[in-house]
């Protein structure tokens, strides 16, 4: 069997989740609600608190998908009593970032400001404190959500290897290039 698989995800106080007749498993918790269908041959149940996910047979497919919709369903469990939180970092002179409701404008050394609109479901704040780099925070209940949005922003203005400037994860260590040596 997949370890990832096989592992039962434990429910904490205050969740609940719902099984439908046609696979669609719903998540509910303190911070909201999510929903993802599942294949229809893999089976999820409630078994002394914990979901339990099977699978029908030993095929390859299978056996790929065991492990898929465990993490799937335990990152929701996890989205909807603790929350993700992504945080980004500016690195260049006169990189900016200010956050509106939804709206999030970057400027990032192009000629025109970025205006990108963010999805209800995820709530940014920005932070430009003297003598740091400006950071974007993300927070959401949704993982993959907040992957793929953080994804984009940082598609705007990746970090290029010889002085580093762009947008980067706080904490990623990029590989750097030592550019042309001077002449004799």
């Amino acid at each position: 069997m997949s370890r990832i698989g096989k592992a039962p995800i434990a429910m904490p106080a205050g969740v609940t989740v719902t099984v439908s007749d046609k696979n669609l498993v719903t998540v509910k918790g303190p911070k909201g609600e999510l929903t993802q269908q599942v294949d229809r041959d893999i089976t999820v149940a409630q078994e002394d608190g914990n979901i339990v996910v099977t699978r029908a047979t030993d095929q390859k497919r299978h056996k790929a998908l065991h492990g898929l919709y465990r993490s799937l369903l335990s990152n929701m469990v996890v989205g909807v009593t603790e929350g993700y939180k992504t945080t980004q970092e500016l690195v260049g002179v006169g990189y900016r970032a200010t956050c509106t409701g939804n709206v999030l404008e970057l400027t990032l050394g192009f000629s025109h400001q970025i205006v990108f609109m963010l999805p209800k479901e995820i709530t940014a704040t920005t932070t430009a404190d003297k003598g740091k780099n400006p950071t974007i925070t993300l927070e959401s209940i949704d993982k993959q959500l907040i992957g793929q949005i953080a994804a984009k922003i940082r598609g705007f203005r990746k970090p290029e290897p010889y002085k580093g400037k762009g947008i980067k994860f706080v904490g990623e260590v990029l590989r750097r290039k030592a550019g042309k040596s001077a002449k004799k």
